[in-house]
């Protein structure tokens, strides 16, 4: 039996002209968990995608249990034993749970779909996961949390003996991460590979044997995870010590800017009766487990949710956000939770992407758009968001994930927005990245715009705002001075209007 059950050597990739792998190399040992780590745009995704067969590597070798091969394309490497659960999820959310984890291969007799036994089979699987869903149910009824699962059920059930999982929690409640380890703690038991991906540095130091690290395309190094510290690992990655998580919080805030009043959204999930003030350069919290509607409440500020009942105040004066655009010419910017769905123009360029929002102040006066200043726009967006792209031309899904938020991020400001609800903000993005958005943040913050950032990390949270509301099943379960707050009165706060314990998972 080999010594590893995967081994890539000397992989190099290029696009447009631009070597984003050079030279790397990766060792997976059977029944071990290998996590890949860097920064966003180091180069992890794309070593996985020539992995799967998805690009083509210009020079490289792969080897699976001592063999040398190529994957064709992910239909070839399923087939193969190697399969990958991908940061953004790719399903078809019209059709069944099952339908999703056997599509392509269902099980038939005769020349029919066998529905029983693709129930029965998927029903098993679930089982074995410790996953309680019916799999007749359609995905769109899920929560993305939810849809994550089933993503990592139908990896499992192809039996791989390599699986790749790219920031597989990025939308799990704590419950669905211990559940999570626990699936693969039985993989590794059967002799699986598993290539995890992750900028969360406890998950790393909970599931990992060994971690390797790569920056700018390049190998860095591999160690156990024993002869590892937090500290060293950000010293591999970004190159340099990282000694503070948060930039200190200079802004400081002023008057009352905006002003909620008894906001009830009219259609499930409702969020009820929402009253609370943000002042002029105040970063406000948005805390809350899964389910509270956190996200539900930055929308329906931003007009993308029909309200029932309530109003919003802008220095006093009654607006109407009744429609996104109404949102954006009061001065609104939302950067929404699901970049890859909500946020990104896949195909379009970093100038499509990075001018769309502001398209309107490119015209001249026949009515034409100026190339020229959109050009300068995005190049200063490029420059100060130091985002890592060959030209403005990209297509923006060749951009790693946190310079694809980076985009959007620099796509708002061009609207010069004096309130900012930010969904999420850091999701995805490595912590070199993490600290230049909080400081960004609180530059925005200190210029005298008001902020909302809704996020699952705690830490993050204390880290840089000056107060943080606490949602709890629709409703505010309070409002507290971030300085004088900690986790565990957050956490208490966020199941005061739960029922029961179920819902806490949701």
């Amino acid at each position: 039996m080999a010594e590893y059950l995967l081994t890539i050597k000397d992989l190099s990739k290029s696009f447009s002209g631009i070597k984003v792998l050079d030279n790397v190399h990766l060792n997976v040992r059977p029944g071990t968990v290998h996590s890949l780590m860097g920064e966003n745009g180091a180069g992890k995704s794309t070593m996985m995608k020539c992995l799967f067969g998805i690009y083509r590597q210009d020079t490289g070798e792969f080897f699976l249990e001592g063999e040398k091969f190529n994957f064709f394309d992910p239909k070839h490497a399923l087939e193969n034993g190697v399969s990958m659960v991908h940061q953004e999820l790719n399903q078809v959310t019209q059709r069944s749970i099952s339908d999703n984890i056997w599509l392509g291969r269902y099980p038939q007799r005769g020349i029919f779909v066998d529905e029983k036994s693709m129930y029965r089979e998927t029903k098993a699987l679930f089982t074995k996961l410790g996953i309680h869903l019916d799999p007749n149910l359609k995905l769109q009824t899920l929560s993305v949390s939810q849809r994550q699962m089933v993503e990592i059920a139908k990896a499992v059930s192809y039996n791989a003996k390599i699986i790749v999982l790219d920031e597989p929690t990025s939308s799990l409640t704590e419950n669905e991460v211990k559940m999570l380890f626990e699936i693969i703690r039985v993989l590794k038991n059967q002799g699986v590979g598993v290539i995890y991906i992750s900028h969360k540095m406890d998950e790393i130091f909970e599931v990992s044997d060994e971690v390797t690290v790569l920056r700018d395309g390049q190998y860095i190094g591999t160690e156990g995870i024993g002869d590892l510290t937090m500290e060293k690992i950000v010293s591999m990655m970004v190159g340099r010590d990282l000694n503070h998580r948060f930039p200190p919080t200079t802004n400081e805030p002023g008057e009352v800017h905006m002003e909620v009043k008894n906001l009830t959204t009219k259609y499930p999930p409702i969020v009820r009766d929402i009253n609370f003030k943000l002042r002029r350069g105040e970063i406000l919290g948005i805390a809350g487990l899964v389910g509270a509607g956190r996200t539900e409440l930055v929308e329906s500020l931003f007009g993308e949710r029909t309200l029932e009942s309530g109003e919003i105040y802008i220095d006093g004066k009654l607006i109407n956000n009744s429609t996104s655009q109404k949102a954006i010419n009061n001065h609104f910017a939302l950067l929404t939770e699901e970049r890859r769905s909500t946020g990104i123009y896949p195909v379009a360029d970093i100038t499509f992407n990075s001018t769309i929002a502001n398209v309107r102040s490119y015209r001249n006066k026949f009515g034409l758009l100026v190339d020229r200043a959109m050009d300068e726009d995005t190049d200063k967006q490029i420059k100060s968001m130091r985002i890592k792209t060959p030209h403005r031309r990209e297509q923006i899904r060749n951009l790693s994930g946190g310079n694809q938020q980076k985009v959007i991020i620099g796509r708002w400001l061009l609207t010069d927005p004096d309130i900012l609800l930010l969904d999420e903000p850091t999701r995805g993005i490595d912590v070199g990245a993490k600290f230049e958005i909080y400081q960004l943040i609180i530059d925005l913050a200190s210029s005298g715009k008001s902020v909302i950032v809704v996020s699952s990390e705690m830490p993050e949270l204390i880290g840089i705002t000056n107060r943080i509301m606490v949602m709890s099943n629709g409703r505010m379960a309070g409002i507290l001075e971030t300085e004088k707050t900690d986790q565990t009165e957050i956490f208490h706060l966020a199941m005061k209007y739960l029922t029961n314990s179920k819902e806490a998972e949701v």
